[in-house]
Formats: C-alpha cells, sequence, structure tokens
C-alpha cells in the first residue's frame, strides 16, 4: 500500500476492543487488559505490516505471529477474524472459550487449521517459540534460497508482555537470539506496566531497553496507541541487518473502558461488567459484536493485495523449483510443504528403510547407549537432511552431534548459516522451548539434548510440544542412578515415571545398541508428536541371544518377547533399558516356564492392537515381575494387581554406578528373590 490507511485503521482498532469486550462479557472470563491495550498494534500489524495471507494461510513464506501473552488471545482472534481467515467467522467470536469452538481461553496449534503459529498462555513460552521460528527461517534462506530465486525471506513478530519478560525462558531465548544476530526477529513490548496481582513497579525496577541492548538487540521506544510511530518502528524494524529487534511499546492497559484502564483491574475479566458504557463511550452502536461495513471493505481489499503477494511468491517458487530439482527434493520432506502449489510431498519414511541404513553392531560390543546412539545418528542424518541437532553445552557427553564432533565443523553460527548442530548454552528450558518454534515453523526436524534428570528444567515446553502434537527429538542421556557418582541430584529417578504420564509423548528407554537404533529410527518416523530417548552413561552389553530385527523392530511397537518361553507359560518378566539384561539372565535361572518382556516405550506399545498386546502379554498369565531403575507406580498397568514391581522409590546415592546399581535393587538376585515370594 502506497500510503497508511491510518483513518479506517482506528476504525479497526475500535472494531477490535468492541470485538473482545463483547466476547469477554458473553462468557464472563477472558482478559481484556491486552486486547484492549494493544488495538492499535494489532491494526497496524494485520491491517498493513504484516505479510499473510488468510486464503492460504499455510503459506510457507508468510510472516509468523505469535502471542506469547497468550491469556490476550481476544487479540488474536479478532485480529484473525476482521483480516477474514475461515476459521474465525463472527461466530467463533461468539462462542469464545465455549465447548468445540475455534476460540479457546489461550491459542492452541493444530485446534483449528490456521491462524494460530503455535500453543501459547504458559508466559514467556511464546518468545521462545518466536524465536525458534527465526531461527528456522534462517536456517531455510540458507539452505534453499539461489541468487536468482529468494523463495525464504519472512520475519517473525511477537507480542509479549511484562510476565512474558519476567519468565526465564524469555530470557534464555532472547540472549540466544542475539548472541545469533537473528535479524529477522521483531519482539514487541507490551509496556503496560501492569502485572496481575499489582502495578509492575512492585516486581520489577530493570531497564529493559538497556537490558536487551546488552545482549544484542537494537531497540526502540513509542507510544504504543500512536499508529503512525507504530508503523514507523516496524519499517526500521524489517529493514535492519544484524541484530534482532526489541519495540518497546507503552501502552494503557484496558484502555477504552475507563473505570479500570492503567491498573492491574484491568487484567482480566474485570472491565466486562461495564460493556456497555464502554461501547457507548467507543463510539460503537449497542449491536453486540458489530463490525462497521467500511472495515469490513478494507479488509476485504487487503485480502486480495495480499492474495497477489501470495500469487507473486508462488511463480517465484515455481520457477525455483524448475531451477532446483535438488533443494526442491530436499524441501519436499518439510511438513508445510505439503501446503506449497501442486505439491507433492516426499512420501512417508519407512523405519525399517532407515533401520537398513545403520549396520549392526558386532557381537562383541559394549557400549553405553548413548554411543550407540552416536554411531546411529550418523547414517539416519545422512537419509533426513532436515534434521537438526542441538545441545544445552553438552555435546562431549550427550554424543548427538551430527557429523565430527571433534572437529565441530558443522556448528550454526551467524557465519554458518547451514549448519546442523546448535549450541544452546546452559539453557535447557530455552533450548526445548526454542525448538518448539523449529518445529511449528514446519520446515526442519529439531532435536535437542541434555542430561535426562534436567527434564525437569524443559517440562513445560515437553509438555506443549506434546498439546501442540510438535514432532521434537530429545536425546536425553544419563537415565539412571547408573550415573553413578554425581549422586542423587543427577540420578533420575522419578524422572521417566513423570514423564511417562504426559499425553502423546512417547518415552523410550532402548536396552541396548540395537534397540538405540529402533529408538532413533521410531522417533524419526513420528509426525503427530514429540520423542524423548532416555540412554545410558554407563555400557550395557549387546543382548545378542535376540535376532538384531525383533529388538530394533521391537522398539517400533513399544514392547516384545525378548525371549519366549519352551515350556507352558508360567511368568513373565518385563523391563526396560540397562535392566534387561537382569531379566534376561534372571529367566534363565527361573526355568523355562518364563517369558522376558521388553517395553521400551509404554506409550508405543499402548498404541498397539489388542491383539498384539495380548500376544506378548497374555492375561491368563498373572505371574509378573517388573524391574527398573525408576520409581515403580507406572508399571501397574502391565503387571496387573498380582504382578509385583521392582523400583527404586527413593533418591539416589552418590557412589560408583554399578555400586548404586547393585545397592538399590537393580539386579537379578532381586528378581529372583520376588519369584520365589509369589
Amino acid at each position: 500500500m502506497s500510503t497508511f490507511p491510518q483513518e479506517i485503521l482506528s476504525k479497526a482498532a475500535t472494531t477490535a476492543r468492541g470485538l473482545s469486550i463483547d466476547a469477554v462479557h458473553a462468557c464472563q472470563s477472558g482478559h481484556l487488559g491486552l486486547p484492549l491495550g494493544c488495538a492499535e498494534i494489532g491494526a497496524v500489524l494485520f491491517g498493513h505490516a504484516l505479510r499473510h495471507c488468510p486464503d492460504h494461510p499455510e503459506w510457507l513464506n508468510r510472516d509468523r505471529f505469535v502471542l506469547s501473552a497468550g491469556h490476550g488471545s481476544m487479540f488474536l482472534y479478532g485480529w484473525l477474524c476482521l483480516s477474514g481467515y475461515a476459521d474465525f467467522p463472527l461466530s467463533e467470536i461468539r462462542r469464545f472459550r465455549q465447548l468445540g469452538s475455534h476460540t479457546p481461553g489461550h491459542p492452541e496449534l493444530g485446534h483449528v487449521p490456521n491462524g494460530v503459529e503455535t500453543t501459547t498462555g504458559p508466559l514467556g513460552q511464546g518468545i521462545a517459540n518466536a524465536v525458534g521460528m527465526a531461527l528456522a527461517a534462517k536456517m531455510a534462506e540458507a539452505r534453499f534460497n539461489t541468487p536468482e530465486h529468494a523463495i525464504f525471506d519472512h520475519q517473525v513478530v511477537c507480542l509479549a508482555g511484562d510476565g512474558c519478560m519476567q519468565e526465564g525462558v524469555a530470557m534464555e531465548a532472547v540472549a540466544f537470539a542475539g548472541h545469533h544476530h537473528l535479524d529477522n526477529l521483531i519482539l514487541i513490548y507490551d509496556a503496560n506496566a501492569v502485572t496481575l496481582d499489582a502495578m509492575a513497579k512492585e516486581t520489577q525496577s530493570e531497564d529493559a531497553a538497556k537490558r536487551f541492548e546488552a545482549i544484542g538487540f537494537d531497540v526502540q521506544t513509542v507510544d504504543g496507541h500512536d499508529m503512525a510511530a507504530v508503523l514507523s518502528a516496524l519499517t526500521r524494524a524489517r529493514e535492519a541487518r544484524g541484530k534482532p529487534q526489541l519495540i518497546i511499546a507503552h501502552t494503557i492497559i484496558g484502555k477504552g473502558i475507563p473505570e479500570v484502564a492503567g491498573t492491574q483491574k484491568a487484567h482480566g475479566e474485570g472491565g466486562a461488567k461495564f460493556a456497555e458504557a464502554a461501547r457507548k463511550n467507543l463510539g460503537l452502536p449497542s449491536e453486540t459484536f458489530y463490525v462497521a461495513p467500511e472495515v469490513s471493505a478494507f479488509f476485504g481489499e487487503r485480502k486480495q493485495a495480499w492474495k497477489a503477494d501470495y500469487t507473486a511468491w508462488v511463480a517465484r517458487f515455481e520457477a525455483w523449483q524448475a531451477n532446483n530439482p535438488a533443494l526442491a527434493a530436499v524441501l519436499s520432506a518439510a511438513p508445510g510443504y505439503a501446503h506449497t502449489p501442486n505439491a507433492t510431498p516426499a512420501p512417508a519414511v519407512d523405519p525399517i528403510a532407515l533401520l537398513e541404513s545403520v549396520p549392526e553392531f558386532a557381537a562383541d560390543t559394549k557400549a553405553a547407549t548413548r554411543k550407540a546412539g552416536q554411531d546411529v545418528l550418523q547414517p539416519l542424518a545422512a537419509k533426513t537432511p532436515l534434521l537438526i541437532g542441538s545441545s544445552a553445552d553438552l555435546y562431549g557427553s550427550t554424543l548427538n552431534y551430527i557429523g565430527d564432533l571433534k572437529a565441530g565443523n558443522d556448528d550454526f553460527t551467524p557465519a554458518h548459516l547451514t549448519g546442523r548442530n546448535i549450541r544452546f548454552g546452559i539453557r535447557e528450558h530455552g533450548m526445548c522451548s526454542i525448538l518448539n518454534g523449529v518445529a511449528a515453523h514446519a520446515i526442519f526436524r529439531p532435536s535437542g539434548a541434555t542430561f535426562l534428570v534436567f527434564a525437569d528444567y524443559c517440562r513445560a515446553a515437553i509438555r506443549l510440544a506434546a498439546l501442540g502434537h510438535l514432532p521434537v527429538i530429545y536425546v536425553f542421556t544419563h537415565d539412571s542412578v547408573g550415573v553413578g557418582e554425581d549422586g542423587p541430584t543427577h540420578q533420575p529417578v522419578e524422572t521417566i515415571p513423570g514423564l511417562r504420564v504426559i499425553p502423546n509423548l512417547d518415552v523410550i528407554r532402548p536396552a541396548d545398541p540395537e534397540e538405540t537404533a529402533g529408538a532413533f529410527a521410531a522417533a524419526l518416523v513420528r509426525t503427530d508428536g514429540p520423542t524423548l530417548l532416555a540412554l545410558t552413561r554407563q555400557a550395557v552389553p549387546l543382548l545378542k541371544d535376540i535376532p538384531v530385527k525383533t529388538r530394533r523392530e521391537g522398539v517400533l511397537r513399544g514392547g516384545y518377547i525378548a525371549k519366549r518361553e519352551s515350556a507352558a507359560l508360567e511368568r513373565i518378566l518385563l523391563s526396560a533399558g540397562s535392566e534387561l539384561q537382569h531379566a534376561l539372565s534372571a529367566a534363565e535361572a527361573l526355568g523355562p516356564g518364563t517369558r522376558v518382556v521388553s517395553m521400551p516405550c509404554f506409550s508405543r506399545f499402548d498404541r498397539q492392537p489388542a491383539s498384539y498386546r495380548e500376544e506378548v502379554l497374555p492375561s491368563a498369565c498373572r505371574k509378573r515381575i517388573a524391574l527398573e531403575a525408576t520409581t515403580s507406580a507406572t508399571w501397574a498397568p502391565y503387571i496387573g494387581l498380582d504382578g509385583v514391581a521392582l523400583g527404586i522409590d527413593r533418591f539416589g546415592i552418590s557412589a560408583p554406578g554399578g555400586v548404586v546399581m547393585a545397592e538399590l535393587g537393580m539386579t537379578r538376585e532381586r528378581i529372583l528373590e520376588a519369584a520365589k515370594a509369589k
């Protein structure tokens, strides 16, 4: 647009305020403060500055908008409605926060097909997700753009409030963005000086501008209600190079409802009771959920302009495809590629074919599964070029570097944007939240590593990956009390059970190098949620009495018969991870009627047909004993009322790993004692 349509955008801002007031008033629930306070910012973004296309909402080169302050969800829903997104008609705004609506209390990725870029609500997560999207966009530019055709040049805009800025995960993420010069990231700070309980001065006093300048951001400060100033700041931010951008926008929370504006009372639904007077003061008619005809007409025209931008990009993209078939073949494996014109996505990955690229381990192998993972990863990464790896300052321990770890020559840096390995520093929570953004960006397949015990630092991000069906891979090592001398602070006895109960998260704990190969393949072929691999620090033997094919493919099914009985079935021993060796040994002593079942992944096993689950764990056999170096509770569904779970229902000990395992009962002998007692 050649001129800035300030008059009509001012009317659009008023309309958006009215929609938010009416939606929150109708359900007597929600947060009015941000949608009202940031209405002018929304008008500039959605009416003018953002490059998006409501008719093609999954356009690969669209600008991404992230509402980190997800409690202000009516801001996003209102502007998506006005912009003409099909999943957000006015009827859905009327159903705000109601059962089955497209407008839940906080934005949820995948809840509707389009318009919402990521799940937000837990404060700070959206900022980190936006950093991940900006990171992925940089990688896409470097990997796929050519001198003739720049098919990727989009930017990421994130709107956050004081609450987001106070969360530690946000600061981990912005420090990463500053260090890596992610100049395609624009963070808008809604600085309204209010948090939920009180005025912000009660809990913060830092100079945000100086703080962000110190970590490598360009900073501008504007009046968030001055649309010309907001546009000028956004224009400058879009054109800047070399640094991520922060726009500090001073706003009045709850602007439009004088009774609460500028106070903490405006944060939630407190202002909704003044809806009728507010509508009148704003110059809106008494009709609720009112959209002025001229505002509708304006956005109708904008839709045509956005569609023209999209059509021009399609022509550029098709020319790129024709001239770069090898690059196009790589991109065709990206989840977002399916939404490009005339797309022929790469076929679904066959896990068996993937496993064929991984050589079998030598019969005398005795290695930690983290070391086996290092060996397995290299051929699999060669087969999946969109896979990227990362670690929270632990590559030397987690061993998940793609390529030559000693050379370290494929790091992602501002000078090497095609690098496949990301060094996050000591920022576990930030790492996992950023990886969610990479996955939501829908081009690259992200993976990240740390010690398993630090999953507690990452849990909020892991949970959101599961909620948002994001296929992030976690390579978490040092998985048990076998860590040894580092002691109970680093021995995650309760961590795996705590992760297993997160819906839609696959937790895989392989028992030996060949199961590890199956675990990596299982993670790579899963596209509807995250997978966590729990790998050992200590060496484990190769379980060579079990055929390689059985071990590898058994992991794909979550559980399998590792040793079949040679007489009438009397009992079943179950185990996972490094303790499976003890179950196999105990079975030899318990006689031919003993079966051993390996259960590396409960959730994958649970998804198998009932007939398969019955085949592996026949209900007629009630004598069952499970052994695992974790707290014992999550074994209950598999051992039944008559079974026994032998776990570690206490914290660990500082001593050599083998000593700790023996002291805490992770032995063949403990199984035999339990069998005698039954």
